[in-house]
């Protein structure tokens, strides 16, 4: 008992230097006279310390911030830093609390267990301590992912190489422009990155409401820079089997100006290098919008994004996830825009192992994937590339160009089965007709409801690639002439029937 005594007494003991209080203070109570900071304890909120994302709802947050935001909208107004600096000054006292990503390193810190504003909130301590931590781990999560989308750490892997001469062979004189507006579904994938690499770990079944904004915002961060992504109109294996793989392609808009060609001047790495260093500017933006207190894009205001206490317990970005992640959809994106600009295409659905008297797919060239007992090839039409009369004329078989690279060094990230693999789920999906809203859509369904994982999918994940895909596993019990010709290896000699 003596040494708890003691214990308690020191405990109230004046840092040195300061007066010791009176007899008549100390009877009183008067310590708290003290400043806030230089006492020895924590204050009350220090019982709040913990918190789970699912502490937001037990507490009734997104009721009670709603009722702070309309009790204090002209504090908010008044407030040059906006709804970040109005309660920044109402929970702590700091009116300039901005939040704002603007260089500062300091503007969003705040000491909840020696803020003496906060500590003396009494029942509103608990909730302004969720807010305060919620929004302070949202601007982490903003400049975690500025951070993480520098372009020298993920435009490096996409500027080493010319793109059109490495995975583009048509002949045809495409332009730059129609080429970045066939990029429009970067726009989602940047989200997907945003959303499953910042969030780290799994990211599975995460708050509905909250990461629906989340996921949004991020999306609209890239949607200025490019176009609408055009979908195929028919079946290309009504075309394959009637004319011989005259495919509905994207037809990109021809240029005449040589000085703007595709072939000289279609440097995907500057044109993806372009739209990473747009989505950094977007997500500052964002930022700073919502800490202001304003909607951002037609998402909502910051309530949005802290609805359900997504970000109450964040842990902070997981950069690597970010990087890699990003790396990987924009590889595929960027090569599923020069695939669809040219006869590439997916046909199969005939047994593993073929041997159904539908032919033979290049099985030894690592051209195909076997799922659900069914096997896929991927394949490009090559134009006649010899003067002949024979059927060498209207071309043959052939791995898509720059496929060989895949796998490897700066194409490591994505490989020949993510691009099948990927065609087909868009095409179970949709079919021929997966938009970029069909995109969004899913991936934001597959988050909210925690059936998949767009961002751990990387490539491989549905639509990243939207290859067009023939399904002849009907004609195994089918009639049809010649069909053991339907299914052909790669080579100068092969053309499917």
């Amino acid at each position: 008992m003596q040494i708890l005594l003691i214990v308690l007494l020191l405990a109230l003991l004046p840092p040195p230097g300061l007066a010791i209080p009176t007899s008549e203070s100390r009877v009183k109570g008067l310590p708290s006279r003290l400043p806030y900071h230089q006492r020895k304890r924590c204050g009350p909120v220090s019982a709040y310390y913990g918190q789970k994302g699912s502490d937001w709802d037990t507490y009734g947050l997104d009721a009670w911030l709603t009722r702070w935001w309309s009790n204090n909208t002209a504090v908010i107004s008044a407030n040059s830093k906006g709804f970040a600096g109005a309660f920044g000054q109402w929970a702590i006292g700091n009116p300039d609390w901005s939040c704002r990503d603007d260089g500062s390193s300091s503007d969003c810190d705040f000491d909840p267990c020696n803020s003496e504003v906060l500590n003396r909130k009494g029942n509103d301590t608990r909730p302004a301590y969720y807010v305060m931590e919620s929004v302070n781990r949202l601007h982490a999560y903003f400049i975690g992912l500025s951070q993480s989308f520098q372009a020298a750490s993920i435009g490096a892997a996409l500027s080493k190489d010319q793109w059109a001469t490495t995975f583009y062979k048509d002949k045809d004189v495409k332009s730059v422009t129609a080429l970045k507006e066939a990029l429009n579904g970067l726009s989602t994938f940047i989200g997907v990155a945003a959303a499953f690499g910042g969030l780290g770990g799994e990211g599975l079944g995460v708050a509905a409401g909250a990461s629906g904004a989340l996921f949004q915002g991020a999306i609209q961060v890239a949607v200025p820079l490019i176009g609408q992504q055009p979908s195929l109109l028919s079946d290309p294996c009504e075309i394959i089997l009637s004319i011989g793989l005259t495919l509905p392609i994207i037809k990109l808009t021809e240029v005449h100006s040589q000085d703007d060609t595709f072939q000289k001047s279609a440097d995907m790495g500057g044109i993806l290098g372009t739209i990473v260093l747009e989505s950094i500017k977007g997500f500052t933006a964002a930022n700073n919008v919502l800490m202001h207190g304003d909607s951002f894009e037609q998402t909502g205001d910051i309530r949005s994004y802290l609805q359900d206490g997504l970000f109450l317990d964040f842990g902070g970005i997981d950069k690597v996830a970010v990087i890699e992640t990003m790396n990987k959809f924009l590889l595929g994106q960027a090569i599923n825009a020069l695939y669809r600009a040219q006869k590439v295409f997916i046909m199969g659905g005939g047994a593993c192992g073929d041997g159904q008297g539908i032919g033979d797919g290049p099985r030894g060239q690592n051209m195909w994937v076997c799922r659900d007992g069914k096997v896929w090839y991927l394949y490009y039409w090559q134009e006649n590339d010899v003067l002949s009369i024979t059927s060498h004329q209207w071309g043959w078989t052939n791995a898509p160009p720059g496929s060989d690279k895949l796998g490897q060094g700066v194409y490591a990230g994505v490989t020949v089965q993510d691009i099948i693999n990927s065609s087909l789920d868009a095409y179970n999906v949709a079919r021929y007709s997966y938009t970029t809203d069909t995109a969004a859509s899913r991936a934001q369904d597959a988050l909210t409801k925690g059936w998949a994982n767009p961002g751990k999918a990387g490539a491989s994940w549905e639509g990243v690639f939207t290859i067009p895909v023939c399904d002849v596993g009907w004609a195994v019990n089918g009639t049809i002439d010649d069909k053991n010709y339907i299914l052909q290896p790669h080579g100068h000699d092969y053309r499917p029937h």
